[in-house]
């Protein structure tokens, strides 16, 4: 019997946790799988040795593990692949295929879009927007971040459009915004490129309050739940659970 295994990253923030997990309970509705579990990779529990044994105990007899991440990069590639192997040496006879997470994908843009027009319905032409990523040492961090870019600048036609990351690469957050608002835009409109609340979208709200600017700055909603984004989720686990791809087979993009 087929188990699904959502791995989301996990936050110290109470309701990201929280968020996450109803995230994945809605998911869970619409997946095809007899059983279907969540757990987090670090900071919150359930923990993935916790999810792995939660699906055996439930008589799973092969499980697809999906990463409920952005984009892949150290997280996906290292940190869960390595947690799940030392967890399924005590399983020797159940299979488990591992899935790819979202990646860049132009539904992901859609939503941007979307939290854009939330904060203002109509958006100058000459308007600044800064995307927000989390940011990695994996330089496919930055490559995947171009083509959101662009694919973001063809679907709204705005040409002012920047890239600033929180950590592990440049340009870093607070630098970005020094540099754009040098230009003293009239409005700035703030993208983050994150699923739920936490510390970092938190360190981005701090990062704000301390600048002095007459500059407009809008500070649009994170990505959130998203029917969209549910559909994705399906989409990989099920990839997954095709392709087979067990833990001792390297991704190429």
């Amino acid at each position: 019997m087929r188990a699904i295994l959502y791995i989301c990253h996990g936050s110290r923030v109470k309701s990201g946790q929280q968020a996450a997990l109803a995230f994945i309970e809605k998911t869970m509705e619409t997946g095809s799988a007899p059983i279907q579990e969540a757990c987090f990779l670090e900071l919150a529990e359930p923990s993935i040795a916790q999810g792995v044994a939660s699906c055996i105990e439930r008589g799973a007899t092969e499980i697809v593990a999906v990463p409920f991440l952005l984009l892949r990069a150290g997280h996906a590639n290292v940190d869960i692949p390595g947690e799940l192997r030392q967890v399924m040496d005590c399983y020797p006879d159940v299979p488990l295929y591992y899935g790819d997470p979202i990646g860049v994908d132009e539904r992901m843009v859609d939503v941007l879009i979307e939290r854009l027009h939330e904060t203002a319905e109509v958006i100058p032409e000459e308007a600044q927007v800064l995307l927000i990523g989390r940011g990695s040492s994996d330089p496919a961090t930055k490559q995947d971040f171009a083509v959101i870019k662009r694919q973001f600048q063809e679907k709204t036609g705005l040409q002012h459009v920047n890239v600033g990351y929180l950590a592990a690469c440049s340009p870093h957050l607070e630098e970005e915004l020094v540099r754009i608002l040098e230009e003293r835009p009239a409005e700035l409109y703030i993208l983050p490129y994150l699923l739920f609340t936490g510390i970092l979208l938190k360190t981005i709200k701090r990062t704000l309050k301390k600048l002095e600017t007459a500059t407009v700055i809008h500070l649009c909603d994170e990505l959130g739940y998203d029917p969209a984004i549910r559909t994705i989720l399906n989409e990989r686990a099920h990839e997954a659970a095709e392709r087979k791809r067990g833990l001792d087979i390297p991704y190429h993009a």
